[in-house]
């Protein structure tokens, strides 16, 4: 895994950043599975004013407007290395293909923080357990201290 100072990365994945639109970092598998569709995550900051479960759920009622055919699958609130998170699992479609996305978010002195790790629905259960290593090596106090 690629060591950076807010999350660690799977090795030889593709990474671009954007901190000026809020994206820490943008990774995705270098290799395509079979599905055609290769697996990304990508870490979010965005300022925050209200509470955790009350930013989730405005966040989630908008990707519902968004994403096509986009249907809840799980959600929880979680602990992360000792801090309060909420973990959702969505599935939506992009074009032809059926995707699901884990998406792990943080708040930590009025930052918000997401982790959204999408792939294709037949290669989820390749990757899930991936996606939630790279969620356990999240330091959202790191991220939201991060410039941009």
């Amino acid at each position: 895994m690629t060591n950076d100072p807010a999350i660690i990365l799977p090795p030889r994945w593709r990474c671009a950043f954007d901190p000026e639109r809020g994206v820490v970092v943008t990774a995705r598998q270098a290799s395509i599975p079979p599905s055609g569709v290769p697996p990304e995550l990508v870490l979010c900051r965005t300022r925050v004013d209200d509470s955790l479960a009350s930013w989730r759920t405005r966040a989630l009622a908008g990707l519902a407007e968004r994403l096509e055919a986009f249907d809840l699958e799980d959600e929880d609130e979680v602990e992360l290395d000792g801090r309060e998170a909420t973990y959702r699992r969505f599935s939506h479609r992009a074009g032809l293909a059926d995707l699901v996305s884990d998406q792990w978010a943080w708040v930590v002195d009025g930052v918000g923080v997401t982790l959204t790790c999408t792939v294709a629905r037949e290669d989820y259960a390749d990757y899930c357990d991936v996606f939630e290593a790279v969620a356990e090596t999240v330091d959202p106090a790191r991220v939201g201290a991060q410039p941009g």
